[in-house]
């Protein structure tokens, strides 16, 4: 299994009409992450989504962590789909980062989900200290792939 959290501040509050477009369409791409194959678990508030989820003190910072069964179903989706649109507008919605805001690693089948600590960790660790086994983002993801990892 991976899993992969990413992290970004909203240019404003999750309310705000200049952030609406971004809010109206996270139904949408969640449901599309959860029917997508590969799909395994997304962390999600009551409302659905992870948007009131606070990993600081930081109110605009918001996450999304989720796993999935292989690197492969978790691309696709990110790039191939309609999640792909949405996410090139990013920086409408968000503010700029020169840090890494995706962290990536590989779980054992028998894992339990990562908790939100745990996946900021490891963010964390990947941009203090680069990628490695601990997390690496999508360009160093063979890098770091175990070699009895028959996921892909």
């Amino acid at each position: 299994m991976i899993a992969q959290i990413n992290v970004a501040t909203l240019k404003a509050p999750i309310d705000a009409p200049e952030i609406a477009d971004f809010k109206n369409n996270l139904d949408r791409i969640n449901q599309l992450a959860e029917q997508s194959d590969g799909f395994i678990w997304r962390l999600q508030d009551d409302s659905g989504n992870a948007t009131a989820i606070q990993m600081t003190d930081n109110p605009l910072l918001v996450l999304n962590l989720s796993v999935w069964l292989r690197f492969r179903d978790l691309h696709h989706y990110v790039f191939q789909t309609a999640h792909k649109s949405i996410m090139m507008r990013r920086s409408e919605f968000f503010e700029t980062d020169d840090r890494p805001s995706l962290a990536l690693w590989h779980l054992p089948d028998d894992a339990a989900m990562p908790s939100v600590e745990d996946a900021f960790h490891r963010l964390e660790h990947l941009r203090n200290f680069g990628p490695s086994e601990t997390a690496f983002g999508w360009a160093d993801h063979k890098k770091f792939t175990p070699k009895d990892y028959a996921g892909e």
